[in-house]
């Protein structure tokens, strides 16, 4: 931010009135520049929690996205056993990409799953789970899509916030501008 300075200069002997002369660096500025630079820089500082909020709405989302294609891919599974099946019946899960085994590792874990437990004849993300892991999955993704839509609610609250801060300083600074253009208008027809 840009140091600003004001140097006072008495003319009310001569005209009855005082001024300031507003310095940004070696530059003078008038009032309404100063309030133009003012509202720029709150401006940016805003933009500058918006672009951070922005990339972790934009990574949630695509968490979302690949917890979406999990849960469909496990409620398919779950499709597999008819209602009479035990806990310990198995079937195959295939189809679960490099971009979902992170994600479904996390839900497992979730579940109370260890590393000891997680099913790894086949590769993990291909292989035999029984009807009960497949339950546990269900619902650990379930959960973990719950969390990512409560944080997202979250974030956009306050991305809404941020969007309200920097539409008031903008505000403040035309209806300021506004009001020092008017001051300069009377006082010159007054003159």
């Amino acid at each position: 931010m840009a140091s600003i300075t004001t140097n006072t200069i008495d003319l009310s002997q001569s005209w009855g009135v005082q001024f300031g002369d507003y310095t940004m660096g070696d530059d003078k500025v008038d009032f309404q520049d100063l309030m133009v630079k003012i509202s720029e820089n709150r401006a940016m500082a805003v933009e500058k929690e918006v672009a951070p909020l922005t990339t972790r709405i934009k990574t949630r989302n695509k968490e979302l996205e690949v917890l979406g294609s999990l849960l469909s891919k496990f409620s398919a599974f779950q499709a597999k056993f008819s209602s009479d099946s035990k806990g310990s019946d198995t079937a195959t899960i295939s189809g679960i990409t490099d971009e979902e085994k992170w994600l479904c590792w996390k839900a497992y874990r979730k579940q109370g799953g260890t590393k000891d437990t997680f099913p790894t004849d086949l590769g993990w993300y291909n292989t035999s789970w029984s009807k009960s892991q497949g339950d546990g999955m269900v619902s650990a993704l379930k959960s973990m899509i719950d969390e990512r839509n409560n944080a997202a609610q979250t974030d956009m609250t306050r991305l809404q916030s941020l969007v309200d801060r920097r539409d008031e300083s903008y505000s403040t600074a035309t209806n300021l501008m506004s009001a020092v253009s008017d001051t300069r208008s009377n006082t010159i027809s007054n003159m």
